[in-house]
């Protein structure tokens, strides 16, 4: 048998699978060892994929969670930052491709991403109980041309702007840029999308947003005419400061003291400076979920109201129809000992909280 039969009869005989949760301390030192970027570990919505050839592996592949911020695949796809926050999910990200060695040969590539295409959208349907409709990888133009993506007609969009995350937000400094690379899983992917039906993709929860860098700093001088109920010792950290962080995690879909306190905590030094948190030994510090449930359950929900007004005349969407809403908050007591109870008016298209209004006691 020539070679190149030889090779074509291997290629088609490879399967890919999912990594087993018994395989993954295997998977996880094959990527440190033979990757030029080391191992990943499994965060949020992830699958590990291997590629096999009679038991024998041959490649291995990750998809994770998509980037935040891409603009050429951003502006490939049309959406604003609404829209998109709210159907990031419906993206995956090929964070690791590793074709094991002594495996490198041709057509293994593409044929392991082809493979994986067919399979990705019921495994996340069945593991995260959502489909997905893009996949995207992005390629160091430095070490690889995208060869293997450009045989399994993966589409290039153009080349990112070269920063990079890191633990205090995003690099200062650009660095090398990335060829950007995507694979839409179905034909009408891009409008799909755009499309203002959340429920056919499963995306529960109200319409998120993803605050850009001009609406952090706009948010603490929405509050800045509230008094702080607080005694002034021992405060450290400004109440504009405290609501502002609490308003940005509610906008961008969290829920509960916990989800907020979270939320802050994940912030990178650079959202903590927009935000005007207070700097201690060189760095920025967020406040503690005792502190914003504290100021959350003392201020006058008609204050906050008031002071959000300007954020929505600068930011907020155009509803054309209006929902009452009513709540009993737990935990939150008045002076009197009373539960506390809001009546809130919303907008139905962008779920934004036009008015709120603290109750009287339900007697």
């Amino acid at each position: 048998m020539e070679l190149s039969e030889c090779t074509n009869k291997v290629v088609g005989e490879i399967h890919v699978r999912p990594v087993e949760r018994s395989e993954e301390a295997r998977y996880q030192g094959q990527m440190a060892s033979h990757h030029y970027l080391g191992a990943l570990p499994k965060i949020g919505e992830t699958v590990w994929y291997v590629a096999t050839w009679r038991e024998q592996w041959v490649a291995q592949l990750s998809l994770s969670a998509s980037a935040l911020k891409c603009g050429v695949r951003d502006r490939w796809i049309g959406w604003d930052f609404r829209t998109q926050y709210g159907r990031l999910k419906l993206i995956a990200n090929n964070s690791r491709f590793l074709i094991l060695p002594g495996w490198h040969r041709p057509n293994i590539g593409s044929r392991v991403l082809s493979l994986t295409e067919r399979r990705v959208v019921s495994d996340w349907q069945t593991r995260f109980a959502h489909s997905l409709l893009l996949l995207e990888t992005f390629v160091d133009p430095r070490r690889f041309y995208g060869g293997v993506y450009r045989a399994a007609n993966w589409m290039e969009l153009g080349l990112t702007q070269g920063y990079r995350r890191t633990r205090e937000g995003y690099s200062a400094e650009a660095s090398f840029p990335k060829r950007v690379f995507v694979r839409p899983l179905r034909r009408d992917a891009r409008q799909q999308l755009l499309d203002p039906n959340r429920d056919r993709f499963q995306l529960t929860g109200g319409p998120k947003i993803m605050l850009n860098a001009e609406q952090m700093r706009l948010l603490p001088q929405c509050f800045k005419t509230i008094d702080d109920p607080r005694r002034s010792q021992g405060r450290r950290h400004p109440l504009s400061v405290v609501l502002a962080i609490a308003a940005g995690a509610t906008l961008c879909g969290m829920r509960g003291y916990k989800a907020t306190s979270d939320w802050a905590d994940a912030l990178g030094q650079k959202a903590r400076e927009r935000f005007g948190c207070r700097r201690e030994s060189g760095r920025y510090v967020v406040p503690s979920e005792s502190v914003i449930r504290d100021c959350l359950i003392r201020i006058e929900p008609g204050a906050l109201d008031l002071a959000l007004n300007a954020w929505n005349q600068a930011w907020g969407a155009q509803d054309e129809a209006l929902a009452m809403d009513g709540k009993t908050m737990r935990n939150a007591l008045d002076d009197a000992g009373h539960q506390t109870h809001i009546m809130s008016v919303v907008g139905h298209d962008s779920k934004q909280c036009y008015a709120q209004k603290k109750w009287g006691p339900c007697l």
